[in-house]
């Protein structure tokens, strides 16, 4: 064995109270791949690197100076790790802000920077120390990034950028066709409760936020497609994907990896252990990383359960005999972080001149372009007329509650019916449903899947692909 290997071994087993994982000789994509030095050169810089994350105090502190005196950029991935995961003092912190050449006053500082400098690449020796740091922290996450899984050429994001999520494997657990109840046996459920309304082929649900919550990912078969609703608490987006892919003999399921991207959850499918993106429908890691899968979107609806039950008077409900202990009490799950304006972790937000980081937008995707519509445009426009790209569109929505539809129009111009299931146009009445906006002639006009998030998540991963939906200013 390399003298580095052992030294960097021992070193976790001291500093950390790692115990020695053994070697995956079964699935050489499991084991952790140690970076191999190309000179001695290398070598000595990549056990700097180690020495500064992992070693006493007196040699951190001489490696951190070497480090900046270097000004070994490539070191910043690794300590930034370090600055989370291992017990060090505030030399780190200072060798970071030498290193960047501006002040990082913490990890969120770190995160935020390194996310806008992505021309800094890091010393391979980093993604060997990520990987330790992870495999202490629950080594089954070797499934997602062991092997060359995390090697650069084999990931559509930056391994720099995945961190943990607090939680183990397991600890947020899945949703598998779960059972649902007649809206006469949810007596736990209050009228203002939020849902998220699901109708496929006659096949209509709702699932309320409050049970959602501590689960994130269900999958089930709707109407006779197999979807996965992939709710992400920290970017306040539920997601409906139909799992039913070309190519492949069986519906994906997806569970939750515990690890996130941008503070968003990282999903993965239980048929290969690739890594996907919740918000996109994308892998990004593994052997779907590079397959140009992209799942398709369906119609979902975040409202309230008196309004849903009113609408739909045949729904089902997703019942909390989940088989799960929990406290599904309504707000018992991220009341304090859905009512405060702040990030539980960090992301750079590029636009914020028209909605805060963490105000509501309901976003559709179009082939090459994507755009968000604020919620509280609702408040003044109940019914906005507008497109996405050459694609009309009209909108619906409340802004108290957050609830939007997005349907095809056209040509037409539609306003505000006499009820809340109706618009007109030209005086005559045109119907709301799930599926499609039905004219007094039987013209359908069908829905188009859209999803409600937070703003610094659509702009986060759509950024300059997107469009902003800007309304007039009140005169």
């Amino acid at each position: 064995m390399p003298r580095f290997i052992t030294l960097v071994s021992v070193s976790l087993i001291v500093v950390l109270g790692l115990t020695l994982l053994p070697a995956y000789a079964d699935d050489p994509m499991d084991a952790p791949v140690f970076h191999e030095p190309v000179s001695e050169d290398d070598a000595a810089h990549a056990e700097l690197i180690r020495t500064a994350v992992f070693g006493w105090k007196a040699e951190r502190h001489a490696a951190l100076e070497a480090l900046v005196e270097r000004d070994a950029k490539d070191a910043i991935a690794a300590l930034i790790v370090g600055m989370r995961h291992v017990v060090i003092d505030d030399e780190v912190r200072i060798a970071l802000t030498q290193l960047a050449g501006e002040p990082i006053n913490n990890w969120h500082d770190a995160m935020l920077w390194q996310e806008r400098n992505p021309q800094v690449r890091a010393h391979p020796a980093a993604r060997e120390i990520r990987l330790r740091v992870f495999m202490r922290r629950d080594a089954r996450f070797m499934r997602f990034l062991g092997g060359e899984r995390s090697m650069p050429d084999k990931m559509r994001i930056r391994l720099d950028e995945i961190v943990w999520g607090g939680v183990m494997i397991g600890d947020i657990p899945t949703l598998d066709d779960p059972i649902m109840w007649l809206p006469e046996n949810a007596t736990f459920m209050a009228d203002g409760n939020l849902v998220f309304g699901v109708s496929i082929n006659g096949d209509t649900r709702a699932y309320p936020l409050r049970i959602l919550a501590w689960h994130e990912m269900a999958n089930a078969i709707i109407g006779d497609v197999p979807v996965s609703l992939a709710f992400c608490t920290l970017c306040g987006a539920g997601i409906l994907y139909e799992t039913d892919v070309d190519g492949f003999d069986e519906p994906f399921t997806f569970g939750t990896s515990g690890l996130l991207y941008r503070s968003n959850k990282l999903m993965y499918d239980r048929q290969t252990d690739s890594l996907w993106n919740q918000f996109s429908g994308e892998p990004v890691t593994g052997p779907l990383a590079f397959s140009g899968l992209r799942l398709k979107v369906r119609p979902i609806v975040l409202t309230t359960w008196g309004e849903w039950l009113a609408r739909h008077p045949d729904t089902t409900v997703l019942s909390p005999n989940t088989g799960h202990l929990r406290d599904y009490g309504e707000g018992a799950a991220y009341a304090d972080y859905f009512a405060s304006p702040d990030l539980m972790f960090p992301v750079n937000v590029r636009d914020e001149s028209v909605v805060a980081r963490k105000d509501r937008v309901f976003g559709v995707r179009d082939v090459g372009i994507q755009k968000a519509w604020p919620i509280a445009a609702f408040a003044a426009e109940p019914v906005i007329n507008d497109a996405i790209g050459d694609r009309a569109l009209v909108l619906v929505g409340d802004a108290d509650v957050g609830t939007v539809r997005a349907y095809e129009r056209g040509d037409r111009e539609f306003e505000q019916g006499a009820s809340t299931d109706t618009l007109t146009r030209d005086g005559e009445p045109w119907r709301i449903t799930e599926t499609a906006l039905v004219g007094p002639d039987g013209t359908r006009l069908d829905r188009v899947a859209g999803h409600m998030a937070y703003w610094f998540a659509w702009d986060s991963y759509f950024g300059v692909t997107s469009d902003l939906y800007r309304p007039l200013p009140v005169q």
